[in-house]
């Protein structure tokens, strides 16, 4: 096995392992604070994509600079899911929210479908098609700048939760929402701001994709499996664990696509979240119980 091609499949996997990374943090964040498993969380990133299109395509605007409009419309749309949809059933069972989930999993990627076909697309950017060399290793600057600023809004989110008010009050709400609601703290707002932060994440993650692979509406469902098994591995409700969890299986992937063959990819990603479950069923970050 050629060493430069092992290097380069570690660099490549690093720099994707933002996105995985950004998709992962939305979905931990939702189902920390709400314990509701966002079942929708991928085919949210699809139309991320597929807004990040179309700025390109009809304004002009660069994905790298139009993510902050991708990521600020679903927000709305997250906000508009929670308070319309999920808020109805926060309490009912586990069961009846993964049928809700999915029944939006399955409109937002049929309206996809609907509005702009089956058929692949992909954004195009001048920084896709620069690239940097290091020695024999080539670093690709779209996925450089991708995994820098999926760093740059993990640590604001980070900082968000940890250092301001409202941060504050998500996790009262998430610890305990009934002492929250005591204190006078409207829970379901913050529930709402959560779902929101938790899509914009993702919103960001897809549009930050979209110049780097093609996509098209029937993405959403493989991405919303990768995004659980990153969480799974970090830590369900670990911001850190997501992080790292994602960094963690988009290297794995990409090993595995240079010691394998790309369409078993997954295998690896898989077989090792086996193994942690194995050995720490509550993720590399999580909480034993």
């Amino acid at each position: 096995m050629d060493l430069t091609l092992v290097l380069q499949g570690i660099v490549s996997g690093v720099l994707f392992g933002g996105v995985y990374s950004l998709m992962a943090v939305g979905l931990t964040l939702i189902f920390g604070v709400m314990r509701v498993v966002n079942f929708a969380h991928g085919d949210m990133m699809v139309w991320g994509m597929y807004l990040a299109y179309l700025l390109a395509t009809k304004a002009g605007i660069d994905p790298y600079a139009g993510f902050v409009v991708c990521a600020a419309a679903l927000f709305v749309l997250g906000v508009v899911v929670q308070r319309g949809l999920v808020d109805r059933i926060i309490d009912a069972p586990h069961e009846m929210q993964i049928l809700l989930m999915l029944g939006v999993a399955l409109v937002l990627e049929n309206a996809a479908l609907v509005a702009f076909g089956p058929e692949p697309a992909r954004v195009r950017s001048p920084l896709t098609q620069s690239t940097l060399w290091l020695g024999p290793v080539f670093v690709d600057v779209g996925r450089l700048v991708t995994f820098g600023l999926a760093i740059v809004l993990t640590g604001v989110l980070s900082l968000v939760l940890f250092r301001t008010e409202l941060g504050r009050t998500i996790r009262a709400a998430a610890d305990n929402p009934y002492g929250a609601r005591v204190i006078g703290t409207d829970v379901r707002r913050v529930y709402a701001v959560a779902f929101g932060i938790g899509a914009a994440c993702v919103g960001a993650a897809g549009a930050l994709t979209a110049p780097i692979v093609p996509f098209q509406p029937a993405l959403g469902l493989s991405a919303s499996v990768a995004s659980f098994n990153i969480v799974i591995i970090g830590g369900m409700g670990s911001l850190l664990g997501a992080f790292l969890g994602g960094l963690l299986v988009s290297v794995a992937e990409s090993l595995g696509a240079v010691f394998l063959k790309p369409s078993l990819k997954e295998l690896v990603s898989f077989s090792l979240l086996i193994v942690i479950l194995l050995f720490r069923p509550a993720g590399l970050f999580g909480r034993r119980t």
